[in-house]
């Protein structure tokens, strides 16, 4: 069988696409001189909104805070102390959030602002309110600009991502069946120094290995923490989640589009072929099973051959102790495993609710933050067969 080219690998990828990350580093979208490039904006808002348009979840990490607030205030170089990179984060993040409602508001759509810290996803009830407000961000036509919560890490940095490289790797993992793509600067990746003239751009990378991480250099600046050794640690992340990764150059101005349109650009990295995507590889292999659900026949049904979120009015028992987020196990009438999920309420609340329908929950608990008790999209099937 003949090896697929790299463009025939490029097009599998953004054709199985379902999600779409887009990270934009901070010497992207300012000018030299510290301040916003809102035309550089202006054009990716729209690139996001064709991308968006095609029914994909599009989210967008963006970097660019800490440089808005330098050129708002006048400053020439980053500040070093914590407190001053907190407080000029802070005032360039309204900026920045201006400047992404202006643009993608003259496409029809809005932003919606997203301030993550590691420990947002560190813990999985966190994780889980997280991927489902994305979820909904996209429902409501508007789109995701997320970026760390600069004002608010801590001094020892334990709760930070380091960069919205990583950053944007986590989101990734958190969306169904998504590819990520980081705009950087650079070109993509090269076998030798960037800015030499004999070094060649690598339009594919299969493997991650120590021979492609000895090719990053990280370059020191006054505007960004980011580097090549950052954006290959996402791309480990990435592809271990069983997700393709492209590194673009993002002064580009058409680069969305040509990627989407299946244009040679950037270096491609590729998942391993056997690979399970994170967040169903922790569903289906969790250490812990903290509880399970009996369904009837007709919620069996519903979640194994069409695809369907389940509701409570299918569950006729709920077994163990556990709290929201928690990975259950789902099981026909007879108690063998259908399939694994994370649960959107506590056990004291499923207890409450189950074969009840949906408009019932409010009043039953007093609250219905979910109309579903597991999204269709945080199950996984089990291998075995239905009986």
């Amino acid at each position: 069988m003949d090896t697929p080219t790299t463009q025939a690998l490029r097009l599998a990828a953004i054709e199985t696409a379902r999600s779409v990350v887009v990270k934009v580093g901070t010497r992207v979208i300012t000018t030299p001189d510290g301040k916003l490039d809102r035309h550089r904006i202006d054009l990716l808002a729209a690139q996001l909104c064709r991308i968006a348009d095609t029914g994909r979840q599009t989210v967008m990490v963006s970097s660019g805070a800490v440089g808005a607030g330098m050129g708002k205030l006048g400053l020439e170089r980053r500040p070093s102390g914590l407190a001053q990179l907190q407080a000029v984060a802070a005032i360039g993040q309204t900026d920045l959030m201006q400047a992404y409602e202006s643009s993608l508001s003259n496409m029809g759509r809005h932003a919606s602002q997203v301030l993550l810290t590691a420990e947002d996803l560190r813990r999985r009830s966190a994780y889980l309110n997280v991927r489902n407000a994305l979820i909904q961000i996209h429902a409501y036509n508007s789109i995701a600009i997320v970026n760390e919560n600069d004002s608010v890490a801590v001094s020892e940095l334990m709760t930070t991502f380091g960069d919205n490289d990583r950053l944007a790797a986590q989101v990734a993992g958190l969306l169904p069946e998504a590819i990520l793509i980081i705009l950087s600067d650079i070109d993509g990746l090269y076998d030798g120094p960037p800015d030499h003239a004999d070094s060649k751009r690598i339009d594919l990378v299969r493997t991650i290995d120590e021979s492609i991480l000895a090719l990053a250099k990280d370059q020191q600046n006054h505007h960004s923490k980011g580097g090549m050794s950052s954006k290959l640690e996402a791309a480990q992340v990435a592809t271990s989640h069983g997700q393709t990764m492209i590194i673009a150059p993002g002064r580009d101005d058409r680069v969305l589009d040509k990627i989407f349109s299946n244009t040679p650009i950037g270096t491609l990295f590729l998942p391993p072929e056997k690979s399970i995507r994170g967040r169903r590889r922790w569903i289906n292999s969790a250490a812990h099973v903290a509880g399970n659900l009996i369904l009837d026949d007709g919620a069996v049904d519903a979640v194994c051959k069409h695809g369907r979120s389940l509701l409570s009015i299918g569950i006729t028992q709920s077994n163990g102790s556990y709290e929201q987020g928690s990975v259950v196990s789902i099981c026909n009438a007879m108690g063998k495993e259908i399939a694994r999920g994370l649960i959107n309420y506590p056990s004291s609340e499923v207890d409450q609710i189950l074969r009840q329908p949906s408009e019932n929950i409010s009043e039953i608990l007093g609250h219905r933050p979910y109309e579903n008790v597991v999204h269709r999209d945080n199950l996984v099937l089990s291998n075995q067969p239905d009986s």
